[in-house]
């Protein structure tokens, strides 16, 4: 029999957060976030406790914990879009049907409970985290950014009533041909020319951080407004993740393009693939996986491909094919063997294309679910869709030029 429980005490909250370095120990695709900063989840000042309420729950078969969810009420989400959903998240589980079941039940009387219509997932508290369930790829290496689930978790999903919402896929990426980089030194430089654009310098991280963060930022807000499940920074997000960038980014990793008044209109930021260097640890910061951290940061095996970002009124001037050259730089001059994109959405057709030339290996496929649980009260003209095909095509196809 399987007994619910909700997360109220440290006891809980540490077998909520064991549970699934317990559940992939020995797998060599898991990789574990900071444990820290998944700790932090159950404090009162956590970096999205002003736009989202959260509940945790496991699920416990003869006293043991055999499955793990979040609940995630995320209001700025909501009245971004014009919704009433719930997301889930963190949800874990032993191939068990009875205990993924009670796990949803649970998630969805909470989200009853709100006023909500809908649950969606699995997403985080913005997608700047790790969202998506894998649907292909269970013998890929998973990049720090992104979350590694067993191929029987979409059957205990889609056994509780969800149906694919959204599907993302990801590749893995080479160094193009000379002749192609050639091409595309030549479209960069007469683009910069033209514009009157120059890549920005700094003197080292900290100085990188303190002369372009705010305006990363801005860039990124506009560029990704109207893209699935993403909502607006805010200040505590801001702080969170430049604290976290401290530890990773390395000036080889990071571009950013100002106008001719020294004014950033463009943003494209690379992480070093650390994953397995927090694999051994689980997550935790000892001063070994630090040191491993490092080590990989400085050489890398692969390089992630996190953001990129254009002002609006700058997406035809030719200053992507720039950022892309810059970026296809640390494949050819043998930085990493290879880039994974991470998460890219399906109809995202431009983005898409923009790889044929770095011999792209699809190598994993994600996707977001929904159930409705309740009949919907929002009218079309009130609700904010997602996607509509026709503009964000035109919007993916302004980002990638």
């Amino acid at each position: 029999m399987i007994e619910i429980k909700e997360v109220k005490t440290r006891k809980q909250a540490k077998e909520f957060l064991d549970f699934p370095l317990k559940l992939y120990k020995g797998n060599p695709y898991f990789v574990p976030p900071i444990y820290s900063n998944e700790k932090k989840l159950f404090g009162n000042n956590h970096d999205y406790c002003d736009q989202a309420e959260s509940v945790f729950y496991l699920a416990y078969r003869d006293g043991k914990v055999v499955g793990r969810i979040s609940g995630i009420l995320q209001k700025a989400s909501n009245e971004k879009w014009g919704q009433k959903r719930v997301r889930f998240t963190r949800f874990d589980c032993l191939d068990d049907q009875e205990a993924a079941t009670a796990l949803f039940s649970a998630v969805e009387n909470w989200a009853k409970e709100k006023g909500m219509q809908e649950l969606v997932g699995p997403l985080n508290y913005s997608d700047m985290e790790r969202e998506g369930l894998l649907v292909e790829g269970f013998d890929q290496l998973n990049t720090f950014e992104e979350q590694y689930n067993y191929d029987y978790y979409e059957k205990l999903v889609t056994g509780c009533g969800f149906e694919k919402e959204v599907e993302w896929v990801e590749y893995r990426l080479t160094a193009p041909d000379p002749e192609y980089m050639e091409k595309m030194k030549r479209v960069s430089d007469k683009a910069m020319e033209r514009g009157g654009f120059h890549f920005g310098e700094a003197k080292n991280t900290k100085d990188f951080l303190k002369k372009y963060a705010n305006d990363f930022f801005n860039i990124i807000d506009e560029t990704y407004a109207h893209i699935y499940g993403t909502v607006p920074f805010t200040e505590k997000m801001k702080k969170s993740i430049m604290k976290d960038f401290a530890l990773i980014i390395n000036l080889r990793y990071v571009a950013v393009i100002l106008d001719k008044n020294d004014r950033p209109v463009c943003f494209g930021l690379c992480f070093p693939g650390f994953g397995k260097a927090l694999q051994k640890s689980g997550g935790k910061l000892t001063l070994s996986t630090i040191f491993k951290v490092l080590h990989a940061v400085k050489k890398p095996e692969s390089i992630d491909l996190a953001l990129i970002g254009i002002l609006p009124e700058y997406r035809h001037s030719g200053i992507s094919h720039a950022l892309f050259y810059k970026m296809s730089q640390l494949l050819t001059d043998g930085t990493a063997k290879y880039a994974e994109t991470n998460l890219m959405l399906t109809y995202n057709y431009n983005i898409l294309n923009q790889w044929k030339n770095f011999n792209p290996v699809l190598h994993k496929r994600r996707r977001s679910y929904i159930k409705k649980i309740a009949d919907s009260a929002v009218s079309e003209e009130t609700r904010v869709p997602f996607v509509k095909a026709d503009e964000l095509e035109q919007e993916t196809a302004a980002a990638a030029e």
